[in-house]
């Protein structure tokens, strides 16, 4: 699977306890010979989380998500099952197959070199700021900020000293090759020569982390200087560190997204820690304002709504306009949030408190709400020039949804703010040019979309029985398979188990329930089979059950039959010899359902 060996996966399967390893993101309980605790997947308030560490798989008995380690992984992580392979692999210290080609170890080699670097010189700025005379004035400007020291410990916040070779000598403390620091942007080389200077001079430094949390770049704030000397100083792009491609925040945020199913985004570091520190946890910053179309794909892999709440300034909101493509083009709807002037997120927050910040966000009207609002603060309506130039800027920007009646109802909003007909206004609408509607949501890679709980239609309960029978008792599949044909089972993705359970066991290729939930991929199967086998209380006399059950299956997939046959007598178009043969496969079918179990014979 994905050019991992059914082998490799069994090795790190084994050395992945699913107790261990959900026991890491969850508080578990023990719970007889299972594990309980609150569902990471659905909003609960008793438990219904259900580990089981014999069969190696979990189960919610509230929202029916199930599957073995890796599927855990998966969605908890909102992650590809290859990721999700990578990331126990990494946990277990186990090689990748597809990681032992000279080109992909050197690759691996380089990325590893680098996160560890950047790990290093994160604790070390960290100590600056905690412990060092250097860091006074970053202390200094965290109190002012009103920056608390648990914000400071939970974001690793630090300070680089106004140096010019401090990172320089700490590297070569380390043993760093400097050309390695170089690339990871650390630090530069003086043109024409072999010296070395620090990138990140005096500034308070916030380390930037990946999904997972590992630090791949910094972006250091000036605490002292001149007017010419830049505010912000980023990580340049490199093997680990691609601008364009990363939240600040999204590594703790991540879950408060998903359970809030919208996600903020804020201008600024300090802006998403002081909402973050405030209970707003659901936010994300870019790199900068500029919000790429990369940023809009990543958020929908978690959400389907974005509220934007970029600063109160002039500059804030041109970058709100910028972002709308972007997030259209990705499918997300899109809310606006406007802070007050002169405030941003932090300073509103700070004025204001947390709560009076939530209701902000929850009263963010729609994209196209604010965007007419603005139009036509921006520009004087009472004039020509004005008009047209909010029928025009409103038309372009409505049409890029594609959607008929958000133009039609943005084309009647904007008459009523203009006082004329909205007859005319949909005319001039028209006018638009179509190839201003926005692109289709760029296709994500296969396996990386985060997959919600599936929505699963209830198998009848006897099936759903039978699925129990054949998992609980394994020595039972084999008379299943001499004596059940799965097309007698109605719900599609219980015949698709059942089938591949009884295929297992004719080939001998059965191992065990982990490794047989891995080759089903659909979810609603994983689900179906963890909730089956979830409940592990004796069931008795599960031979006659098991009989019960497919004799049942089998007269009722022959009365289908019966009615069909029975439908197709009695239309009029079915001449005299037909109907006949008709007839004699109808009786046929009710003396084979006064038999006792045995193969079905095909009757079409």
């Amino acid at each position: 699977m994905a050019g991992i060996s059914p082998a490799t996966l069994e090795q790190i399967r084994a050395a992945s306890d699913i107790v261990d390893v959900i026991g890491s993101y969850l508080p578990l309980k023990r719970a007889g010979a299972n594990f309980t605790a609150l569902c990471p997947f659905h909003k609960e308030k008793t438990p219904s989380f259900n580990v089981n560490p014999q069969k190696q798989i979990f189960h919610c008995f509230g929202c029916h998500k199930g599957g073995d380690v890796f599927r855990f992984v998966q969605d908890y992580e909102n992650i590809g099952f290859v990721d999700a392979v990578r990331r126990l692999a990494e946990r277990a210290k186990i090689p990748l197959e597809f990681d032992q080609t000279p080109g992909a170890q050197e690759s691996r080699h380089l990325k590893d070199t680098l996160l560890l670097i950047h790990e290093q010189m994160a604790q070390r700025w960290q100590s600056c700021l905690a412990n060092e005379a250097a860091g006074q004035i970053a202390r200094d400007y965290l109190a002012k900020r009103g920056v608390s020291p648990e914000a400071v410990k939970l974001f690793r916040l630090g300070c680089a000293p106004d140096l010019w070779d401090d990172t320089v000598n700490w590297a070569k403390s380390k043993s760093h090759d400097l050309a390695m620091v170089e690339k990871a942007g650390l630090i530069l080389r003086k043109e024409g020569a072999e010296h070395f200077y620090d990138r990140f001079r005096g500034r308070l430094v916030f380390p930037i982390g990946d999904e997972q949390g590992r630090v791949i770049g910094f972006s250091g704030r000036i605490l002292a200087g001149d007017e010419k000397t830049a505010k912000y100083v980023n990580s340049p792009e490199t093997p680990i560190f691609t601008k364009s491609r990363v939240f600040f925040g999204l590594d703790k945020s991540k879950r408060a997204i998903l359970d809030a199913e919208f996600a903020i985004v804020c201008e600024g570091q300090l802006d998403l820690i002081a909402c973050y520190m405030a209970g707003i946890q659901n936010i994300v910053a870019p790199q900068g304002t500029a919000l790429t179309a990369d940023h809009s794909r990543i958020l929908k892999r978690y959400v389907d709504e974005v509220v934007l709440c970029f600063d109160s300034d002039e500059a804030g909101q041109n970058a709100t306009v910028r972002s709308l493509d972007g997030l259209l083009a990705s499918g997300l709807a899109v809310r606006v949030a406007v802070v007050p002037a002169p405030h941003d997120p932090d300073s509103f927050i700070k004025a204001n408190g947390g709560a009076a910040f939530r209701k902000l966000i929850a009263g963010a009207e729609g994209f196209f709400d604010y965007y007419l609002n603005r139009l036509c603060a921006t520009n004087d309506i009472a004039t020509d020039k004005g008009r047209l130039a909010v029928l025009r800027e409103m038309a372009e920007a409505v049409h890029k949804t594609g959607n008929v009646m958000l133009v039609d109802t943005y084309a009647q909003k904007t008459a009523l703010r203009l006082g004329v007909a909205p007859e005319a206004v949909r005319v001039e609408f028209k006018k638009t040019p179509a190839a201003k509607t926005a692109p289709a949501a760029a296709a994500e890679e296969p396996g990386e979309s985060f997959e919600a709980s599936a929505e699963i239609t209830r198998p009848p309960s006897h099936e759903f029985w039978l699925l129990k029978l054949l998992f609980l008792h394994e020595d039972l599949v084999g008379w299943a398979a001499m004596h059940l044909e799965p097309s007698w089972v109605q719900h599609e993705a219980l015949r698709e188990i059942v089938s591949r359970r009884i295929a297992a066991q004719s080939a001998e290729t059965w191992t065990n329930l982990a490794g047989f939930l891995d080759e089903c991929e659909s979810p609603e199967m994983q689900n179906l089979i963890t909730e089956a086998v979830a409940e592990s209380r004796a069931i008795p006399n599960p031979e006659q059950q098991l009989a019960d059950v497919t004799l049942r299956l089998r007269n009722q997939f022959i009365d289908r039959q019966l009615t069909a046959l029975t439908h197709r007598a009695s239309q009029p178009e079915t001449d005299a010899a037909p109907r006949l043969d008709l007839l004699r496969q109808q009786q046929q079918l009710r003396q084979l359902k006064r038999q006792p179990l045995a193969p079905l014979p095909d009757s079409r």
